[in-house]
Protein backbone atom coordinates (compact mmCIF):
# COMPACT_ATOMS: atom_id res chain seq x y z
CA UNK A 1 0.00 0.00 0.00
CA UNK A 2 1.67 3.66 -0.97
CA UNK A 3 -0.06 6.68 0.50
CA UNK A 4 0.54 10.26 0.07
CA UNK A 5 1.00 14.07 1.46
CA UNK A 6 2.81 17.00 0.57
CA UNK A 7 5.53 16.66 3.98
CA UNK A 8 6.22 13.43 5.78
CA UNK A 9 8.30 13.93 9.46
CA UNK A 10 10.03 11.59 10.54
CA UNK A 11 9.98 11.39 14.42
CA UNK A 12 7.13 12.44 16.57
CA UNK A 13 9.07 14.34 19.39
CA UNK A 14 8.12 17.76 20.23
CA UNK A 15 10.61 19.09 17.64
CA UNK A 16 8.89 17.10 14.80
CA UNK A 17 5.22 17.73 16.15
CA UNK A 18 6.08 21.30 16.33
CA UNK A 19 6.99 21.32 12.78
CA UNK A 20 4.04 19.44 11.44
CA UNK A 21 1.75 21.55 13.20
CA UNK A 22 3.01 24.65 11.70
CA UNK A 23 3.20 23.16 8.13
CA UNK A 24 -0.32 22.23 8.50
CA UNK A 25 -1.35 25.74 10.02
CA UNK A 26 -0.04 26.78 6.16
CA UNK A 27 -1.87 24.34 4.12
CA UNK A 28 0.42 21.77 3.79
CA UNK A 29 -0.95 17.83 3.68
CA UNK A 30 1.38 16.80 6.35
CA UNK A 31 2.13 13.30 8.14
CA UNK A 32 4.12 12.28 11.42
CA UNK A 33 6.03 8.65 11.38
CA UNK A 34 6.59 7.75 14.76
CA UNK A 35 5.18 4.51 16.70
CA UNK A 36 5.20 6.87 19.87
CA UNK A 37 3.96 10.44 19.09
CA UNK A 38 4.80 12.57 21.72
CA UNK A 39 7.72 10.35 22.79
CA UNK A 40 11.41 10.71 23.16
CA UNK A 41 13.92 13.00 24.98
CA UNK A 42 10.99 15.23 26.21
CA UNK A 43 9.88 12.38 28.40
CA UNK A 44 12.99 13.01 30.63
CA UNK A 45 13.52 16.52 29.94
CA UNK A 46 13.23 19.25 33.12
CA UNK A 47 12.12 21.95 30.32
CA UNK A 48 14.01 25.15 31.46
CA UNK A 49 13.69 27.97 28.89
CA UNK A 50 17.25 28.96 30.17
CA UNK A 51 18.88 31.17 27.40
CA UNK A 52 20.62 33.34 29.52
CA UNK A 53 21.72 31.22 32.59
CA UNK A 54 23.05 28.22 30.18
CA UNK A 55 25.30 30.65 27.72
CA UNK A 56 28.24 29.27 27.11
CA UNK A 57 31.44 30.77 25.95
CA UNK A 58 31.93 30.36 21.96
CA UNK A 59 27.97 30.13 21.49
CA UNK A 60 27.19 33.43 21.14
CA UNK A 61 25.61 32.71 17.76
CA UNK A 62 23.74 30.10 19.12
CA UNK A 63 22.72 32.80 22.02
CA UNK A 64 20.74 34.30 18.90
CA UNK A 65 18.68 32.11 18.18
CA UNK A 66 17.69 30.66 21.58
CA UNK A 67 16.46 33.74 22.79
CA UNK A 68 14.72 34.44 19.78
CA UNK A 69 12.86 30.91 20.59
CA UNK A 70 12.29 32.49 24.46
CA UNK A 71 10.66 35.80 22.91
CA UNK A 72 7.82 33.49 21.15
CA UNK A 73 7.21 31.42 24.06
CA UNK A 74 4.80 33.53 25.70
CA UNK A 75 2.93 34.13 22.12
CA UNK A 76 3.48 30.00 21.33
CA UNK A 77 2.02 28.79 24.76
CA UNK A 78 -1.05 30.71 23.90
CA UNK A 79 -1.93 29.64 20.37
CA UNK A 80 -1.22 26.09 21.58
CA UNK A 81 -3.12 26.31 24.75
CA UNK A 82 -6.02 28.03 22.81
CA UNK A 83 -6.20 25.52 20.10
CA UNK A 84 -5.71 22.17 21.94
CA UNK A 85 -7.51 23.49 25.66
CA UNK A 86 -4.17 21.97 27.28
CA UNK A 87 -2.21 23.32 30.15
CA UNK A 88 1.40 22.86 29.16
CA UNK A 89 2.91 23.94 32.49
CA UNK A 90 4.04 27.20 31.34
CA UNK A 91 5.80 29.04 34.26
CA UNK A 92 7.23 32.85 34.15
CA UNK A 93 9.16 32.07 37.31
CA UNK A 94 12.64 33.01 36.59
CA UNK A 95 16.24 31.16 37.67
CA UNK A 96 18.47 31.81 40.77
CA UNK A 97 21.87 30.33 39.82
CA UNK A 98 24.60 30.27 42.85
CA UNK A 99 27.89 29.47 43.88
CA UNK A 100 28.68 26.95 46.55
CA UNK A 101 32.33 28.08 47.12
CA UNK A 102 34.93 30.32 45.81
CA UNK A 103 36.02 28.69 42.45
CA UNK A 104 32.33 28.69 41.48
CA UNK A 105 31.46 32.49 42.47
CA UNK A 106 34.63 33.40 40.29
CA UNK A 107 33.02 31.05 37.41
CA UNK A 108 29.82 32.65 37.99
CA UNK A 109 31.45 36.60 38.06
CA UNK A 110 32.56 35.24 34.65
CA UNK A 111 29.58 33.95 33.44
CA UNK A 112 28.02 37.48 34.49
CA UNK A 113 30.63 39.28 32.70
CA UNK A 114 29.72 37.53 29.69
CA UNK A 115 26.12 37.93 29.96
CA UNK A 116 26.28 41.88 30.18
CA UNK A 117 28.59 41.84 26.98
CA UNK A 118 26.06 40.05 25.20
CA UNK A 119 23.28 42.37 26.53
CA UNK A 120 21.62 40.46 28.62
CA UNK A 121 19.48 40.83 31.99
CA UNK A 122 21.12 39.46 34.78
CA UNK A 123 21.25 40.85 38.88
CA UNK A 124 24.59 39.53 40.88
CA UNK A 125 23.07 38.69 43.93
CA UNK A 126 25.37 38.13 47.76
CA UNK A 127 24.82 34.79 49.55
CA UNK A 128 22.28 36.78 51.65
CA UNK A 129 20.43 37.83 49.10
CA UNK A 130 19.94 34.66 47.85
CA UNK A 131 18.98 32.69 50.73
CA UNK A 132 16.51 35.74 51.00
CA UNK A 133 14.47 34.80 47.67
CA UNK A 134 15.16 31.67 48.47
CA UNK A 135 15.35 30.04 52.59
CA UNK A 136 15.96 26.50 51.82
CA UNK A 137 19.37 26.91 50.11
CA UNK A 138 22.12 26.17 51.78
CA UNK A 139 24.09 28.38 54.64
CA UNK A 140 27.16 28.00 52.40
CA UNK A 141 25.79 29.57 49.03
CA UNK A 142 28.39 32.27 47.93
CA UNK A 143 26.60 34.32 45.68
CA UNK A 144 24.61 33.73 42.55
CA UNK A 145 22.82 35.55 39.41
CA UNK A 146 18.94 36.28 39.42
CA UNK A 147 17.46 35.62 36.18
CA UNK A 148 13.98 37.15 35.77
CA UNK A 149 13.36 35.93 32.20
CA UNK A 150 14.69 32.64 32.38
CA UNK A 151 11.62 30.43 32.66
CA UNK A 152 9.94 27.27 32.27
CA UNK A 153 7.73 24.63 30.77
CA UNK A 154 6.12 21.18 31.27
CA UNK A 155 8.01 19.17 28.94
CA UNK A 156 5.46 16.31 29.01
CA UNK A 157 2.58 18.32 28.74
CA UNK A 158 4.14 20.47 25.80
CA UNK A 159 4.52 16.83 24.00
CA UNK A 160 0.86 15.83 25.05
CA UNK A 161 -0.42 19.43 23.40
CA UNK A 162 1.25 19.12 20.37
CA UNK A 163 -0.21 15.78 19.45
CA UNK A 164 -3.39 17.01 20.07
CA UNK A 165 -2.50 20.09 18.26
CA UNK A 166 -1.32 18.32 15.18
CA UNK A 167 -4.36 15.94 15.04
CA UNK A 168 -6.88 19.08 15.25
CA UNK A 169 -4.40 20.77 12.42
CA UNK A 170 -5.15 17.15 10.03
CA UNK A 171 -1.98 15.91 10.70
CA UNK A 172 -1.88 12.38 10.02
CA UNK A 173 -0.31 10.84 12.63
CA UNK A 174 1.77 7.34 11.34
CA UNK A 175 1.96 5.40 14.56
CA UNK A 176 4.78 3.35 13.25
CA UNK A 177 8.55 3.68 12.45
CA UNK A 178 10.40 4.75 9.62
CA UNK A 179 12.68 2.21 8.15
CA UNK A 180 14.37 3.97 5.16
CA UNK A 181 14.45 7.11 2.91
CA UNK A 182 12.58 6.23 -0.28
CA UNK A 183 15.14 8.33 -2.95
CA UNK A 184 13.97 8.85 -6.27
CA UNK A 185 15.97 10.48 -9.38
CA UNK A 186 18.10 11.68 -6.64
CA UNK A 187 15.24 13.43 -4.32
CA UNK A 188 14.16 12.61 -1.22
CA UNK A 189 10.72 10.83 -2.03
CA UNK A 190 9.44 9.59 1.25
CA UNK A 191 10.08 6.37 2.90
CA UNK A 192 9.39 2.99 3.59
CA UNK A 193 7.61 2.07 7.10
CA UNK A 194 7.63 -0.66 9.38
CA UNK A 195 4.46 -1.47 9.33
CA UNK A 196 4.82 -2.52 5.07
CA UNK A 197 3.34 1.09 4.00
CA UNK A 198 5.42 3.04 1.31
CA UNK A 199 4.96 6.90 1.88
CA UNK A 200 5.24 9.30 -0.38
CA UNK A 201 6.46 12.67 0.08
CA UNK A 202 7.06 15.93 -1.70
CA UNK A 203 9.34 17.11 1.14
CA UNK A 204 10.61 14.98 3.82
CA UNK A 205 11.58 16.26 7.46
CA UNK A 206 14.03 14.02 9.47
CA UNK A 207 13.47 15.40 12.69
CA UNK A 208 14.23 12.01 14.68
CA UNK A 209 16.17 13.04 18.10
CA UNK A 210 19.45 11.25 18.47
CA UNK A 211 18.29 8.37 16.01
CA UNK A 212 18.72 10.93 12.95
CA UNK A 213 22.41 9.67 12.04
CA UNK A 214 20.77 6.22 11.65
CA UNK A 215 17.75 6.51 8.98
CA UNK A 216 18.24 3.72 6.29
CA UNK A 217 18.72 5.00 3.05
CA UNK A 218 20.07 8.64 3.09
CA UNK A 219 23.30 9.26 1.50
CA UNK A 220 26.16 9.14 3.76
CA UNK A 221 27.21 12.70 3.09
CA UNK A 222 24.08 14.21 3.65
CA UNK A 223 23.78 11.67 7.79
CA UNK A 224 23.34 14.16 10.17
CA UNK A 225 26.76 14.11 12.69
CA UNK A 226 24.02 13.31 15.49
CA UNK A 227 24.82 11.46 18.65
CA UNK A 228 23.29 10.46 21.67
CA UNK A 229 24.32 12.02 24.91
CA UNK A 230 23.11 10.29 28.35
CA UNK A 231 21.19 12.19 30.66
CA UNK A 232 19.67 10.75 34.05
CA UNK A 233 16.62 12.88 36.07
CA UNK A 234 15.09 12.66 39.16
CA UNK A 235 11.30 13.15 40.36
CA UNK A 236 10.32 13.68 43.51
CA UNK A 237 7.31 15.18 45.33
CA UNK A 238 6.72 18.15 47.16
CA UNK A 239 3.93 17.69 49.88
CA UNK A 240 1.90 19.98 50.85
CA UNK A 241 3.38 20.18 54.30
CA UNK A 242 6.79 21.26 53.00
CA UNK A 243 5.07 23.88 49.98
CA UNK A 244 6.58 26.21 49.24
CA UNK A 245 9.40 24.57 48.66
CA UNK A 246 11.10 26.41 46.12
CA UNK A 247 9.85 29.37 43.81
CA UNK A 248 12.35 29.24 40.87
CA UNK A 249 14.70 27.25 39.04
CA UNK A 250 17.59 26.78 41.16
CA UNK A 251 21.01 25.83 39.69
CA UNK A 252 24.56 25.33 40.42
CA UNK A 253 27.76 24.02 39.75
CA UNK A 254 28.91 21.54 42.26
CA UNK A 255 32.28 19.97 42.30
CA UNK A 256 32.33 21.14 38.10
CA UNK A 257 28.93 18.79 37.63
CA UNK A 258 26.08 21.00 36.67
CA UNK A 259 22.61 20.20 38.97
CA UNK A 260 19.38 22.10 38.83
CA UNK A 261 16.06 22.00 40.40
CA UNK A 262 12.80 23.03 38.69
CA UNK A 263 10.41 22.95 40.62
CA UNK A 264 6.15 22.63 39.28
CA UNK A 265 2.93 24.07 39.82
CA UNK A 266 1.35 20.91 40.73
CA UNK A 267 4.00 19.88 42.89
CA UNK A 268 6.77 17.49 41.42
CA UNK A 269 10.59 19.03 41.59
CA UNK A 270 12.56 17.65 38.59
CA UNK A 271 16.17 17.15 39.56
CA UNK A 272 19.10 16.87 36.35
CA UNK A 273 20.79 16.21 34.77
CA UNK A 274 24.13 13.94 34.14
CA UNK A 275 25.96 13.86 31.10
CA UNK A 276 27.46 11.16 29.49
CA UNK A 277 28.63 10.09 26.66
CA UNK A 278 27.87 6.52 26.63
CA UNK A 279 25.93 5.74 22.97
CA UNK A 280 22.58 4.58 23.43
CA UNK A 281 22.55 3.19 27.11
CA UNK A 282 19.50 4.50 29.18
CA UNK A 283 20.38 2.27 31.73
CA UNK A 284 19.28 4.52 35.30
CA UNK A 285 21.93 4.10 37.74
CA UNK A 286 22.37 4.06 41.06
CA UNK A 287 25.70 6.16 40.80
CA UNK A 288 23.78 8.62 38.63
CA UNK A 289 20.93 8.80 40.97
CA UNK A 290 23.31 9.34 43.74
CA UNK A 291 25.38 12.32 42.13
CA UNK A 292 22.15 13.69 41.53
CA UNK A 293 20.84 13.75 44.88
CA UNK A 294 24.13 14.40 46.44
CA UNK A 295 24.75 17.51 44.84
CA UNK A 296 21.33 18.80 44.91
CA UNK A 297 21.79 18.02 49.10
CA UNK A 298 24.22 20.02 49.11
CA UNK A 299 22.43 22.84 47.51
CA UNK A 300 19.26 22.63 49.29
CA UNK A 301 19.63 20.36 52.05
CA UNK A 302 15.86 19.49 52.98
CA UNK A 303 15.67 18.04 49.40
CA UNK A 304 16.60 14.42 51.16
CA UNK A 305 13.00 14.32 53.00
CA UNK A 306 11.22 14.55 50.17
CA UNK A 307 9.70 11.64 48.50
CA UNK A 308 11.17 9.86 45.30
CA UNK A 309 8.70 9.75 42.62
CA UNK A 310 10.65 8.40 39.53
CA UNK A 311 14.13 8.20 38.16
CA UNK A 312 14.57 8.07 34.38
CA UNK A 313 16.90 8.48 31.53
CA UNK A 314 17.03 10.11 27.67
CA UNK A 315 19.85 10.58 25.17
CA UNK A 316 19.55 13.78 24.21
CA UNK A 317 20.59 14.46 20.37
CA UNK A 318 24.02 16.31 20.32
CA UNK A 319 25.69 17.81 17.22
CA UNK A 320 29.50 18.53 16.73
CA UNK A 321 29.19 22.29 17.87
CA UNK A 322 26.12 21.73 20.57
CA UNK A 323 23.60 23.90 17.85
CA UNK A 324 20.92 22.51 16.03
CA UNK A 325 20.90 21.34 12.10
CA UNK A 326 17.80 23.57 10.34
CA UNK A 327 16.70 23.36 6.89
CA UNK A 328 17.63 21.41 3.37
CA UNK A 329 20.50 18.90 3.52
CA UNK A 330 22.47 17.69 0.37
CA UNK A 331 19.57 15.77 -0.72
CA UNK A 332 16.78 17.52 -2.60
CA UNK A 333 13.42 17.16 -0.81
CA UNK A 334 15.21 16.34 2.58
CA UNK A 335 15.19 18.80 5.14
CA UNK A 336 16.78 18.53 9.10
CA UNK A 337 15.43 19.50 12.01
CA UNK A 338 17.55 17.67 14.30
CA UNK A 339 20.79 18.21 16.75
CA UNK A 340 18.86 19.81 19.31
CA UNK A 341 21.24 18.81 22.28
CA UNK A 342 20.34 20.62 25.22
CA UNK A 343 18.12 22.95 23.71
CA UNK A 344 15.29 21.26 22.05
CA UNK A 345 12.32 22.17 24.84
CA UNK A 346 13.77 25.96 24.10
CA UNK A 347 14.10 25.84 20.46
CA UNK A 348 10.69 24.41 19.61
CA UNK A 349 8.66 27.49 18.88
CA UNK A 350 11.44 28.78 16.56
CA UNK A 351 12.13 25.71 14.87
CA UNK A 352 8.17 25.05 14.21
CA UNK A 353 8.73 28.77 12.78
CA UNK A 354 11.84 28.48 10.16
CA UNK A 355 10.77 24.47 9.18
CA UNK A 356 7.47 25.92 8.43
CA UNK A 357 8.65 28.96 6.31
CA UNK A 358 11.18 26.51 4.39
CA UNK A 359 8.69 24.44 3.26
CA UNK A 360 6.06 26.59 2.05
CA UNK A 361 8.46 28.92 0.76
CA UNK A 362 12.01 27.41 -0.47
CA UNK A 363 13.76 30.21 1.58
CA UNK A 364 15.23 29.64 5.15
CA UNK A 365 14.62 32.27 7.58
CA UNK A 366 18.00 34.28 8.12
CA UNK A 367 17.34 33.53 11.31
CA UNK A 368 18.18 30.30 10.68
CA UNK A 369 21.11 30.84 8.15
CA UNK A 370 23.92 30.00 10.58
CA UNK A 371 22.62 26.65 11.66
CA UNK A 372 21.91 24.62 8.11
CA UNK A 373 23.71 21.42 7.74
CA UNK A 374 25.75 22.91 5.15
CA UNK A 375 28.13 23.49 7.69
CA UNK A 376 28.97 20.29 8.25
CA UNK A 377 29.50 19.27 4.84
CA UNK A 378 31.53 19.45 1.96
CA UNK A 379 28.49 18.32 -0.31
CA UNK A 380 26.63 21.87 -1.89
CA UNK A 381 23.32 22.01 -0.49
CA UNK A 382 20.70 21.29 -3.05
CA UNK A 383 17.32 22.95 -3.84
CA UNK A 384 14.06 21.29 -2.98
Amino acid sequence: MSRTSDVLVIGGGIIGLVTAWRAAQRGLRTAVADPEPGGGAARVAAGMLAAVTELHYGEETLLGLNMASARRYPGFVAELEAATGLDVGFRTCGTLAVALDADDRAHLRELHALQRRCGLESEWLTGRECRRLEPLLAPGVRGGLRVDGDHQVDPRRLAAALVVACERAGVTLLRTRAERLRVEHDRAAGAALADGTEWAADQVVLAAGSHSGGLGGVPDEVLPPVRPVKGQVVRLTVPPAYAPFLSRTVRAVVRGSHVYLVPRENGELVVGATSEELGWDTTVTAGGVYELLRDAHELVPGITELPLAETGAGLRPGSPDNAPLLGPSALPGLCLATGHYRNGVLLTPVTGDVLAAYLTTGELPDEAAAFTPARFSSVSVGAS
